[in-house]
C-alpha cells in the first residue's frame, strides 16, 4: 500500500524519563531530553524534527510527567495542550504506550502508530525517514508489531537483543524478519555470543504498527493495563488506578511473548545516548580526543580524551589529565573517569538519602 493511502498516521514520542546517568545536567525538572546534549536544539525537539513530512503536528502525542510538562511546552511550542499525555507516576513504557494508544483510539480508531524513545541521536534523517516509511507500509494491515533493530558494535549488555528470523518481505530494498526471539539485557557472556553468532540485533525501542495490532496486543498480554485505560477517564481517575499498573516495559509485557512481532534493521546511525561517556561517539572530538558539548569552552593542556559539559560562556580548565568526564551545572560540578560514567546513577542514588536539593 502507498503511503499516501494508508490510514492516518500519529506519532508518540516518549518524554517521561528521568535521564539519570547525565546528571547533574540532567535533573527531575529538566531531564536530558530537554537538553542541548548534541546540536543546538533539545532531544525531544530533535525527535519531532525527524518526523516533519510524515507525521503532521496535530498528530503528535507527547507522553511525559507532570513535573516535565513545562519543558515540553518549551520544547515544542506548536503543540497543543492536548497532545500532551500527563502520567500520574511513572509506570515504565507498557502503560504510557496504552495511555496513548486509548488516545488515539479516541481520535482515529484505524490508524498506524509510530513510538519514538525522545532522546535518542538518529542520523541521518533521510535514512531513517526511508526505514520508517518501510514499516508504515507494512503496518497498514494490523497483523503484526514491527520494530527496529540495530546492527550490534559490541557486546552490549546494557540493551535488549532480538533474535531475527528469515525475512518475510522486502520494502523499498528493506527486509522485514520474523523475530524468534527477544533478550532483555543478557550477561556479559551471553552478548558475546550473540555478537559471534550473528543475526542478533539491539533493540532500538522504536515501533511502528497499526492500532488495532497493539490494542489487541494489550488486551492479550496485559489486560489489567488495556482494560484499566481503554475508556474515557477524568484527570481524577487516572490519578487514582494509574499507580495501580504494572510497573513493566512493552518489551517484557508484550513483545517478548506475543508471535507476530516483526524487525526491520536499520543500515543508519543510531544512539540512546545512555551516558556522558556516549558523547564521544555522537560528536566530533577535537585533535586529541577531547569532546564538549552544551556551549562550554575548553581550554585543555596536556590533557586527552576527555568529555565536557557546561553552560556557554563558562570555562573548564584541563591540565595533565586523560580520559575524564567534567560537568558543570548550576552549582555543582561531576568529575569521574569516562570508564565510570554508567555509575553516575549510583551517586544519582546516594542523592536520594543524603541531599535532594541537587536533584
Amino acid at each position: 500500500m502507498a503511503l499516501h493511502d494508508a490510514p492516518p498516521l500519529f506519532a508518540v514520542l516518549l518524554s517521561g524519563g528521568t535521564g539519570t546517568r547525565f546528571w547533574p545536567a540532567s535533573r527531575r525538572q529538566r531531564p536530558k531530553q530537554y537538553l542541548n546534549i548534541v546540536g543546538e536544539s533539545s532531544m525531544l525537539a530533535q525527535t519531532r524534527a525527524r518526523l516533519e513530512g510524515i507525521v503532521p503536528t496535530e498528530r503528535v502525542l507527547v507522553v511525559t510527567t507532570r513535573a516535565q510538562v513545562d519543558e515540553v511546552r518549551a520544547a515544542l511550542p506548536d503543540l497543543g495542550e492536548a497532545n500532551i499525555l500527563v502520567e500520574p507516576v511513572g509506570r515504565n513504557t507498557a502503560a504510557c504506550i496504552a495511555l496513548a494508544a486509548a488516545e488515539i483510539r479516541r481520535r482515529a480508531p484505524h490508524s498506524v502508530q509510530i513510538v519514538l524513545p525522545a532522546d535518542h541521536v538518529i542520523r541521518p534523517r533521510e535514512a531513517f525517514q526511508r526505514s520508517l516509511r518501510a514499516a508504515i507500509s507494512a503496518a497498514s494491515a494490523p497483523q503484526a508489531l514491527y520494530v527496529f533493530g540495530v546492527h550490534p558494535s559490541f557486546a552490549a549488555t546494557s540493551y535488549g537483543w532480538i533474535k531475527a528470523g528469515p525475512a518475510s518481505a522486502i520494502i523499498d530494498g528493506i527486509a522485514v524478519h520474523s523475530v524468534e526471539r527477544f533478550v532483555e539485557k543478557p550477561a556479559a557472556e551471553r552478548a558475546r555470543s550473540f555478537l559471534e553468532q550473528g543475526g542478533h540485533y539491539w533493540n532500538s525501542g522504536m515501533f511502528v504498527w497499526n492500532s488495532a495490532a497493539i490494542e489487541h496486543a494489550l488486551a492479550t498480554h496485559l489486560p489489567q493495563v488495556w482494560s484499566a485505560l481503554d475508556r474515557p477517564l477524568a484527570q481524577s481517575e487516572l490519578e487514582q488506578l494509574y499507580p495501580s499498573l504494572p510497573d513493566v516495559s512493552l518489551d517484557v509485557g508484550v513483545l517478548e511473548r506475543a508471535g507476530n512481532v516483526r524487525m526491520l534493521p536499520i543500515d543508519y546511525f543510531w544512539s540512546d545516548v545512555g551516558s556522558w561517556d556516549a558523547l564521544a561517539t555522537v560528536h566530533a572530538c577535537d585533535a586529541v580526543g577531547n569532546v564538549s558539548t552544551g556551549g562550554v569552552r575548553v581550554l585543555a593542556s596536556d590533557a586527552q580524551g576527555c568529555i565536557v559539559h557546561g553552560e556557554r560562556d563558562s570555562l573548564v580548565a584541563l591540565l595533565g589529565v586523560d580520559d575524564l568526564v567534567v560537568v558543570h551545572s548550576g552549582s555543582v560540578t561531576l568529575v569521574c573517569r569516562k570508564e565510570r560514567a554508567q555509575d553516575v546513577r549510583l551517586l544519582v542514588e546516594r542523592l536520594e538519602r543524603e541531599a535532594r536539593e541537587f536533584l
